[in-house]
């Protein structure tokens, strides 16, 4: 279901605009569909009223919570369970945060993530992106949306935008604290541009990962080929636009991009750019040819970029102690239903390395 689907149908009913608007309140506040003002408000006509069970139950069904896996460092890995029976992860972050999936799958295919092993399952409508921010809210306050579950927000455009939009106007989440998150789609730098000019302008999250264009190749197979300093570019320029920091997103794995080459590329990618890095150790996934840094070798890297005026944060990998990476619910879940999980020949991924002297970008 998309939210222009359901404005439409409220519209049929007899809602007038403000009626509208007040449903679309209550229903991304995780409040009854009739919460508000009765009588010195917009009291709702009979039909909707009559209809509003049955929209209440449609609208709560597009996002179901499945299980409830809680963490140490205070977030929660939800698998959450789709109409037609595909499931999805959302996080609740500490700090009234909240990562929601925008894709059942992903077509990037990162070696490093187990979504992506599965390929591309189907789109998520912008009512089931917008659901998991109900469904969170009925179990915590939630302040900030970041779109860096599963899947990739460019390649799911216009229900990702759409969502954005709903929820920084009625659901009522600062502008800033909507966090689009790509690995580096042209479409989406060019989406993002013009919604400068609109009224809901969210932040940018650029996944970067290394510095050396080739391995960037090995890391993000299916991902646009553009090099780490054109993606730099056309981030920074966003960023300057809306005066919101870049978040570039950099997952560590041990001995593949965090060596001392890579701290002198990010040195030279990042000097003088609006914004800041995030360092993020693995979440260990079991049967993947990675290994996660020492928490020491990861926070002397942290070190060693502030030190040269590079804003760098170390951040935990939200549900790192209940192996609640990124899919990995979701294959626990489709394993224990007999649905096979790993994906076709064509899409596995061998181990990766550094490629042989392949200079970083920059030089």
């Amino acid at each position: 279901m998309r939210i222009e689907n359901l404005r439409q149908r409220l519209a049929d009913l007899g809602a007038k605009p403000v009626h509208v608007q007040r449903i679309l309140r209550a229903w991304t506040h995780a409040l009854p569909l009739d919460a508000g003002p009765t009588r010195r408000g917009p009291m709702l006509p009979q039909p909707v009223l009559d209809a509003l069970p049955a929209i209440s139950a449609e609208l709560a069904g597009l996002a179901r919570l499945r299980s409830e896996h809680p963490a140490d460092d205070g977030s929660a890995r939800l698998l959450v369970e789709l109409p037609d029976g595909q499931t999805i992860e959302s996080v609740l972050l500490p700090r009234d945060g909240l990562c929601v999936s925008s894709q059942v799958g992903c077509a990037v295919g990162c070696v490093f993530c187990m979504t992506g092993r599965d390929g591309l399952q189907r789109q998520l409508g912008s009512a089931e992106i917008v659901a998991q921010v109900a469904l969170a809210r009925r179990l915590r306050p939630v302040k900030k949306v970041v779109f860096m579950g599963m899947g990739e927000p460019a390649h799911n455009l216009d229900n990702v935008l759409e969502a954005i939009e709903l929820l920084g106007t009625v659901g009522q989440i600062g502008h800033k604290n909507l966090v689009f998150s790509t690995v580096g789609d042209p479409r989406a730098f060019t989406a993002l541009m013009a919604l400068t000019k609109g009224q809901v302008r969210p932040a940018l999250a650029l996944s970067l990962h290394t510095t050396d264009a080739a391995l960037r190749e090995h890391l993000l197979p299916r991902a646009p080929r553009l090099t780490p300093a054109e993606l730099v570019d056309q981030a920074d320029a966003y960023a300057r636009t809306t005066g919101y920091p870049v978040q570039y997103q950099w997952t560590l794995l041990d001995g593949v991009n965090d060596s001392d080459d890579e701290l002198a590329g990010i040195e030279r990618l990042l000097a003088g750019r609006f914004g800041v890095l995030n360092l993020i150790p693995w979440n260990t996934v079991d049967g993947m040819p990675f290994q996660r840094p020492s928490w020491e070798r990861a926070a002397a890297m942290a070190r060693h970029l502030h030190r040269r005026g590079i804003l760098t944060k170390l951040r935990h990998s939200a549900g790192q102690d209940v192996e609640g990476g990124c899919g990995q619910l979701r294959a626990r879940a489709a394993a224990s239903d007999g649905v096979p999980v790993a994906a076709p020949t064509s899409r596995r991924t061998t181990p990766v390395k550094p490629p042989a002297e392949t200079p970083a970008a920059g030089d």
